[in-house]
């Protein structure tokens, strides 16, 4: 391909779908390394799912992470997670500069479009201020979470899981070298508390801490993005953290005092939108709270950050605008703010994209799944892996290690279209996008 050729195919969608690929394909390789292993080798489709669940900050696991795999394996899963949680352009821009050299426009473009609702002028302090709060908040995190685990496990040990749970929790993964996750840790507040607030932290977006930083040091305004954010966030933990509270009280949280059951409903309500820990065994929660966790996994975080689904934001302009349409108004409107119309249509397409998305892996995955044999209740446990692995999440039943080969690679897709977002996917897959040349003439059609 001639180089005037490769420029115009190199578009920023595409820059950043090759750099997850190529993430993914370099820890594959690093994973199927006899030393990554505890048993000295893994399939290949493991490795690569294992890769791609790391990159995309899923926490899917179809082998165990603390007993398959050796430290050296669980620290390339580690890295893994972070250069996917923040994002390979995001270290491209600071490692060109470190060698005295500028990030091309169309790698400025790629870097903005997954971290910015907006243009920005300078796409180096952009780099530099995620990282430096990925990190703050990771080493924050990682010495609180030592200062408890101080008590139960040796230095070296405590100072390990206490770095892996952090970058994980910030990063929304999941991935945890215990076998059952946080399940032992289900009654301790601290553990509980300080990976909640990680996981908020990490899926809320760059963009937003920044603005709230900034309000509070230089008292400026913030952006109607970040107030929306903010409050579909909140409304969302509150909701989800009453509703599994009172399915699952005679269930999975039978026998726990009152404030267990809170914080068990609160850390699985934030765990659901795109982190993956559990503190519970979610196979046994009840098809009502099954169904509210793929709700909260469909949704995921929010634009921007470390988390996957279709985002807060989408969601929140679709209840304004049937809100606003029922006043009798054609506009979605927030905090006195109209939301632009190309915005809203791009909004409900990405909406409706994803759901058609996971219903065909899901139609693909009942027929593929076991030969395509009939399996009797496994219907919305097989949704429920397909929403977690849509929404990065990474909460299982127990049902993805059981997948076959061809499950596993239908579910590596979804990863990855869940982590870059249906629309940036889309624009990377399809041809060079023109502008019509002309408009066809209206008719109406009914309905309703």
């Amino acid at each position: 391909m001639k180089i005037g050729n490769w420029s115009r195919f190199l578009t920023p969608e595409r820059m950043l779908l090759g750099s997850f690929a190529v993430m993914i394909l370099a820890g594959t390789v690093l994973l199927k390394l006899p030393f990554c292993s505890a048993s000295g080798h893994i399939r290949t489709i493991d490795a690569l799912f294992t890769a791609t669940s790391a990159v995309c900050v899923t926490g899917l696991v179809v082998l165990d992470t603390g007993k398959d795999f050796s430290v050296a394996g669980q620290l390339v899963i580690l890295t893994l997670i972070q250069l996917g949680g923040l994002g390979i352009m995001t270290f491209s821009v600071l490692f060109w500069n470190l060698l005295g050299r500028d990030i091309s426009l169309r790698g400025k473009m790629a870097l903005e479009s997954s971290l910015s609702y907006s243009p920005l002028r300078d796409v180096l302090s952009l780099a530099k201020q995620v990282i430096l709060i990925a990190f703050s908040f990771e080493a924050i995190g990682a010495l609180l979470l030592l200062l408890r685990w101080l008590k139960t496990f040796p230095l070296q040990k405590a100072l390990y899981l206490s770095l892996f749970h952090a970058v994980s929790a910030f990063c929304n993964a999941g991935f945890s070298p215990f076998s059952d996750s946080l399940s032992s840790f289900r009654g301790d507040w601290a553990i509980n508390l300080v990976v909640c607030s990680l996981i908020v932290l990490g899926g809320v977006g760059f963009i937003v801490i920044i603005e709230i930083r900034d309000r509070f040091l230089r008292g400026k305004r913030l952006s109607l993005h970040t107030k929306v954010v903010l409050l579909t966030t909140l409304v969302l933990i509150l909701t989800g953290t009453l509703l599994l509270e009172v399915m699952e009280r005679g269930n999975v949280l039978r026998g726990g005092s009152f404030g267990e059951k809170i914080m068990v409903s609160l850390f699985h309500s934030i765990s659901a939108r795109t982190a993956g820990f559990s503190t519970v065994e979610i196979g046994r929660m009840g098809d009502a709270a099954l169904f509210l966790l793929i709700i909260l996994m469909f949704i995921g975080a929010s634009p921007g950050s470390c988390g996957g689904g279709v985002k807060t934001t989408n969601l929140a302009i679709l209840f304004s605008l049937a809100y606003n349409r029922l006043r009798g108004r054609s506009e979605a409107i927030m905090f006195r703010r109209t939301v632009p119309s190309e915005t809203v249509i791009r909004s409900i397409s990405l909406i409706m994209g994803s759901f058609l998305f996971l219903s065909l892996m899901l139609f693909l995955l009942l027929i593929f799944h076991g030969g395509g044999s009939h399996h009797g209740g496994t219907f919305i446990k097989l949704l429920f892996e397909l929403t977690s692995a849509f929404g990065t999440v990474g909460l299982s039943t127990g049902l993805t290690p059981t997948l076959t080969d061809v499950g596993e690679i239908i579910l590596i897709v979804t990863m990855l279209v869940g982590r870059l977002g249906l629309l940036t996917t889309a624009y990377a897959l399809a041809r060079r996008v023109q502008e019509p040349v002309f408009r066809y003439a209206e008719e109406n059609i009914m309905v309703g």
